[in-house]
C-alpha cells in the first residue's frame, strides 16, 4: 500500500478506534476487563469526536479547503441526524444561535462562556483530517485555527487544536522504521504553541519524557479535565511513550482517567498516522462502526494530496 495512503488510513481509523475504545473504557477502566470486552463486542461505536472528524474530512474533500460557514453547517446537520453521539452543550448551543440570530459560527462560538469562547478539547479531538490533508502546508497552524474557530473561539482552544494538527502532520513525514526523535518532536511542539497555557504544558511534557515519569504521575502533572491544555498534552505523552505500538499508546491514553474517549482519539490519531494502517489490530478495525466510510474518506483525502 502507498505509504502516504497507509498513514492517512492509520490516522483516520486510529482516531476513530481510540475514540470508540476510549468510550468503552469508561465502563471498563481496567485493562484486563477492557480487553475481555473488546473481544466480546460485535461493534465499536464512536462518539461525537469521530462524527465531527468525519464532517471535516467530507468538507475538505468537497471544498478542497476550510469554509467555516459550510463546515459549521455540516457539523449542525450531522448533529441533527445523530444528537445522541455524546455532544457537549457547546456545539448545539452554537448551532442554535446561528439559526436564531443569523450570525456566523465563529461569532456564535465567541459568545460562549461569557464571551471568552471554549478552551475545551473539542476542536483538537476532530482535527486529524486537517493535520493529514495539510501536512505539507506552511500555514497549517492557521488552517487548524480556522477549523477550530467554528466551535472553539478561545485562543487556547484554537492553539491546542493547532498543536495537535502539527503533531499529526509531523509524524506523517517521519520514517517509523527509525528511532522516534522524541527530543526534536517536543521542541517542534514547543515552537508551534502560541499561548502560554499550551507552551507551559509542552515544557512539562518535555520534563515528563526526560524524567521517564509513569503515566499516572504524568496525568497528575498535566491535568485530567476536558480543557485542551489539560488533556491534549497527555495524549502526546502517551504517543511519545509508546511510538512503536498502537495498542500500548491507546491503553496508556485511555486507562489513566480523564476524558478517555477524546484522549484515545487524539493519541491514536498521531499513532496511526505515524505507524500506518497495518499497525492497527485487524480484529479492532473490523469492528469499527462505519469503517468502510471512514476508510473511503481517508483514501479520498490522500488521493487529493497525492
Amino acid at each position: 500500500m502507498n505509504d502516504l495512503k497507509s498513514r492517512f488510513l492509520g490516522g483516520m481509523v486510529g482516531s476513530a478506534l481510540g475514540d470508540a475504545i476510549g468510550e468503552l473504557a469508561f465502563l471498563y477502566p481496567e485493562r484486563e476487563r477492557l480487553c475481555s470486552n473488546l473481544e466480546r463486542v460485535s461493534e465499536l461505536r464512536y462518539t461525537d469526536d469521530t462524527a465531527m472528524a468525519i464532517g471535516i474530512a467530507g468538507s475538505l474533500i468537497k471544498e478542497g479547503g476550510i469554509d467555516q460557514n459550510r463546515l459549521g453547517k455540516t457539523f449542525s446537520q450531522n448533529y441533527q441526524q445523530e444528537p445522541w453521539r455524546g455532544y457537549a452543550s457547546g456545539p448545539p448551543t452554537i448551532f442554535s444561535m446561528v439559526e436564531k440570530l443569523s450570525i456566523t459560527y465563529p461569532q456564535a462560538a465567541r459568545r460562549l462562556f461569557g464571551g471568552s469562547g471554549s478552551l475545551g478539547n473539542g476542536a483538537a479531538m476532530r482535527i486529524v483530517p486537517v493535520g493529514l490533508f495539510f501536512h505539507n502546508a506552511s500555514d497549517l497552524y492557521e488552517k487548524a485555527c480556522v477549523s477550530a474557530e467554528v466551535t472553539h473561539a478561545h485562543p487556547v482552544g484554537m492553539d491546542g487544536a493547532a498543536v495537535q494538527a502539527w503533531a499529526i502532520a509531523e509524524v506523517v513525514k517521519l520514517d517509523s522504521r527509525k528511532e522516534f526523535p522524541s527530543n526534536q518532536f517536543i521542541e517542534g511542539l514547543k515552537n508551534c504553541a502560541r499561548t502560554s497555557e499550551i507552551h507551559a504544558k509542552m515544557e512539562i511534557l518535555q520534563e515528563l519524557v526526560t524524567e521517564a515519569c509513569t503515566p499516572n504521575v504524568a496525568a497528575d502533572r498535566i491535568g485530567r479535565t476536558v480543557a485542551v491544555h489539560e488533556s491534549m498534552p497527555f495524549a502526546l505523552y502517551s504517543f511519545i511513550r509508546h511510538p512503536q505500538s498502537f495498542e500500548e499508546c491507546l491503553f496508556c491514553s485511555i486507562l489513566n482517567g480523564g476524558d478517555r474517549d477524546t484522549l484515545g482519539a487524539m493519541a491514536c490519531a498521531i499513532s496511526g498516522a505515524y505507524l500506518g494502517i497495518d499497525a492497527i489490530p485487524q480484529s479492532w478495525r473490523q469492528k469499527l462502526e462505519n469503517r468502510t466510510h471512514i476508510e473511503d474518506l481517508a483514501s479520498a483525502l490522500a488521493e487529493k494530496v497525492i
